[in-house]
């Protein structure tokens, strides 16, 4: 089996529902929310949880790095959201239980950020 590795930029909430499931899933999405956007490198993690999370919603931001697999993964196209870094897929919503299955290993918290390092980042 191909691993790929994938990052998702959480809020406060998020992360404690990812906790709630011992690092084994992510959240069903809120109604409001058709797509579920894991990222493909930290670097474009990182700026969403630094410069949105902080922002809009959440007192911080956390990067999470989780090992998924490939077989299953290779049905959804990347697809690029501004320059070349930004990179995500996108996980309608109702197939979220399924992309769970998929998750190989924990869901890592790999970076968190406060609204500080956002000011000055920014």
């Amino acid at each position: 089996m191909t691993e790929v590795t994938l990052y998702r930029p959480v809020g406060v909430e998020e992360l404690r529902l990812i906790e709630d499931s011992d690092f084994t899933t992510f959240p069903p999405r809120l109604p409001e929310q058709p797509i579920f956007y894991p990222v493909t490198n930290e670097a474009y993690a990182a700026q969403i949880a630094r410069e949105w999370n902080t922002r809009f919603g959440s007192e911080r931001g956390y990067v999470t790095r989780f090992q998924m697999d490939g077989a299953f993964l290779a049905q959804f196209e990347p697809r690029k959201v501004g320059g070349r870094m930004r990179e995500e897929y996108w996980i309608p919503a109702e197939r979220l239980d399924e992309f769970n299955m998929h998750i190989i290993g924990p869901i890592e918290v790999i970076a968190t950020f406060a609204p500080q390092e956002a000011e000055a980042g920014a």
